[in-house]
C-alpha cells in the first residue's frame, strides 16, 4: 500500500479508502453484518487506512458498525476516521432536510464520538452545504471543535469553488469529496483546479458509479428500496446507453487482463496524487478486486483508448434524481 498526505495540511492516508455507507441496509439492498465486519478488518488488514461513514447512514447503524469493527481489530489506531453530518431522517428512513448550524454540527459529533467509541475524529465534513446557514459558520463551529481536540482536520463535501474558498478562508481544508468516476467529471470543471490551487486533496466516491461501471452489475438486477431504483442512470432510456460504454470499457480492461473496475478504479487514480479513490466493498471479495487496481498501470496509450471509449459527458442520465440534484452546491452554475 502506497501512502500520501491527503491535501497540504491533511494526514497521511492509504491511496484508496473505504467508504462504508453500503454495510448498513437500506442503500444498496441488505447488507450482512458479519461480511461487513470481515471486510473492515481485511480493509485494515491491507494496508487501508481512510474509512469513510456519515452519521446519518443507516440513521446511526454504519458507525457503531465500524466502531465495533475498529475495537476488534490490531489495526484499530491506524485507522484515519472521515465522517459525514447534517443529513436529518425520519423513524421510516426518510430525509426530512439538513442542519449545519453550529449548535447542530457540536450535536452531531458528540453522538458521532460515542458511536464510533473514539475520542476524536480524524476529518469532519458537512455532508452538504446547508442554504440557511453560511458555510463560515459551520467551518467556524468545526474549527471550534479542532481547538478543543475533538477533531483533527475539517473537509467538505459536494461543494463548489465559491464555497470552497469561502470555508478555506476560515481554517484549513484538508480535502473535498465529492463524486468522480469515468461517467461523472463534473469536478473537471472548475472544482479540480481550485482544490488544487488551494492545496486540497480530493476523496472521491462513486468511482465505479454505483456499481454501474464495475462490469458486474445488470439490467433488472436491482430491488425495489435500492438507490438505483430511482437513479437516472439506471432507468429505461438511459441504462442501455450506459451499459454499452461499460462494454467498450470492458474491451480496454480484457485487453490489459484487469477487470472493469480495476480498470475504472485505477483510471481515477491516475488522475492525480492528490485523489483518493474511495471503494464501496461491501464484501472481502469486492475489496479484494478493488485492491488489484493499484497495481493497474496506465500508460497514455491506453488513457486515450479510454479516453474514446467513454468520453467526457458521455453517460446518460444524472448522477442524483432532480431533488438531489438540486441540492448539490457543486451542481451550480460556475460564476464566470
Amino acid at each position: 500500500m502506497q501512502y500520501h498526505p491527503l491535501g497540504a495540511t491533511g494526514p497521511q492516508v492509504s491511496a484508496l479508502g473505504l467508504g462504508a455507507m453500503g454495510m448498513s441496509h437500506g442503500v444498496y439492498g441488505p447488507a450482512d453484518r458479519a461480511e461487513s465486519i470481515a471486510t473492515l478488518h481485511a480493509a485494515l488488514d491491507a494496508g487501508i487506512t481512510l474509512i469513510d461513514t456519515g452519521d446519518f447512514y443507516g440513521s446511526g447503524h454504519n458507525e457503531m458498525l465500524i466502531g465495533e469493527a475498529l475495537r476488534a481489530s490490531s489495526k484499530r489506531d491506524a485507522a484515519v476516521l472521515s465522517v459525514k453530518f447534517g443529513g436529518l431522517r425520519d423513524p421510516a428512513a426518510g430525509w426530512t432536510g439538513f442542519d449545519a448550524r453550529p449548535a447542530a454540527v457540536k450535536n452531531f459529533l458528540a453522538y458521532s464520538l460515542q458511536r464510533l467509541g473514539v475520542d476524536h475524529i480524524d476529518i469532519y465534513r458537512p455532508a452538504r452545504l446547508d442554504p440557511a446557514v453560511p458555510i463560515e459558520d459551520t467551518v467556524g463551529a468545526i474549527a471550534e471543535m479542532v481547538q478543543a481536540g475533538h477533531v483533527r482536520h475539517i473537509g467538505l463535501s459536494e461543494v463548489g469553488p465559491e464555497t470552497i474558498r469561502r470555508a478555506a478562508a476560515v481554517h484549513p481544508i484538508v480535502d473535498l469529496q465529492i463524486e468522480y468516476s469515468l461517467v461523472s467529471r463534473g469536478i473537471e470543471d472548475g472544482i479540480l483546479a481550485t482544490c488544487r490551487e488551494l492545496g486540497i486533496g480530493i476523496t472521491a466516491y462513486g468511482v465505479l458509479s454505483r456499481g454501474l461501471i464495475s462490469g458486474h452489475w445488470r439490467k433488472g438486477a436491482t430491488d425495489a428500496g435500492d438507490f438505483r431504483s430511482h437513479s437516472p442512470r439506471f432507468q429505461e432510456g438511459n441504462v442501455e446507453r450506459n451499459l454499452a460504454l461499460v462494454g467498450a470499457l470492458r474491451a480496454i480492461a480484457e485487453a490489459k487482463g484487469v477487470t472493469v473496475a480495476q480498470i475504472a478504479i485505477a483510471w481515477v487514480a491516475a488522475q492525480g496524487r492528490d485523489i483518493v479513490p474511495l471503494v464501496g466493498s461491501r464484501r472481502r471479495d469486492q475489496l479484494a478486486e478493488a485492491l488489484g487496481a493499484l497495481d493497474v498501470v496506465l500508460t497514455p496509450d491506453d488513457l486515450a483508448r479510454i479516453e474514446q471509449a467513454v468520453p467526457k459527458g458521455a453517460a446518460a442520465g444524472d448522477r442524483y434524481p432532480a431533488h438531489g440534484m438540486a441540492s448539490l452546491d457543486s451542481e451550480r452554475p460556475l460564476q464566470r
